[in-house]
Formats: C-alpha cells, sequence, structure tokens
C-alpha cells in the first residue's frame, strides 16, 4: 500500500492527467488558475500532477458532471479538506486518550502492588514475584 506521500508526488505531465482524467488540458490549466488543484513543476517548470491530484480532478469532474459549478466545487473541497483534517485529529485523539488509558491502568496496578505490599509486609518485588508466580502465598 503507497504511503500517503507517495501519492503527493509529482509525477505525471499534462498530457497523461489529462488522459487519466479525461479532461482535455487546458481545462487542467483552468482548474489551475482557478486553484483548484496545484500541480507540482520541474526544474523546467513542466506541471507535474501527483496521484493525489488525478483524483481530485476526478473528483471535480464528477461534480461538475453532476450540475454543480465551479464556486460549489471550491466549496465542496473546502469542506472536504476540512472533514478530512478533523478526521486526522480525531484519530490522533482517540491514540492519546488509548495512551492516557494504558497509564492509568498502569498507576492503578502500581497503586494496588503498593497497597498490597504495606498489607502483608512484603515488598513490591516479593509482591510481583507473588503475582508472577500464581498468588500471594
Amino acid at each position: 500500500m503507497p504511503h500517503s506521500g507517495d501519492k503527493d508526488k509529482p509525477l505525471y505531465m499534462i498530457s497523461v492527467a489529462a488522459e487519466l482524467t479525461g479532461m482535455h488540458p487546458q481545462t487542467l490549466r483552468v482548474y489551475e488558475q482557478k486553484g483548484l488543484v496545484t500541480p507540482g513543476r520541474s526544474r523546467g517548470n513542466t506541471r507535474l500532477y501527483s496521484q493525489n491530484d488525478i483524483e481530485r480532478l476526478n473528483l471535480i469532474s464528477k461534480l461538475t458532471d453532476e450540475g454543480i459549478n465551479l464556486a460549489g466545487v471550491v466549496r465542496i473541497l473546502d469542506m472536504r479538506e476540512r472533514m478530512l483534517e478533523r478526521e486526522a485529529k480525531i484519530d490522533e485523539l482517540r491514540a492519546r486518550v488509548r495512551k492516557l488509558e494504558d497509564d492509568v491502568h498502569e498507576y492503578r496496578m502500581r497503586e494496588r502492588i503498593t497497597a498490597l505490599a504495606r498489607y502483608d509486609g512484603s515488598g513490591p518485588e516479593q509482591v510481583m514475584r507473588g503475582l508472577l508466580e500464581g498468588g500471594t502465598d
């Protein structure tokens, strides 16, 4: 499976991008002028489209085929981008919550072990050894 960075790599010249999307090269230039897509540039200043650019252009094509004008497409693309950013943030927060839950669990286990050590007079190492060996006998 390609990394997301791979999908951002500028690969396709405008003629290939036009063929992959079924659009005329001039349409791709217009979309670039309107800020709908921002292809990379080679050292010779040739437009180079990434896989993400191709996917974005295909979405633009689908939306315009459904009768949505370019202003509406811009709005939809902006909302989509914000949604994707929020989803990424939610995933990040979920991972942090899982880590915090693990930390709390570890803290509680240490508290229980310390309480057991105080109760039976043995040290935490002895309690842990006993727990690992199958009991606190």
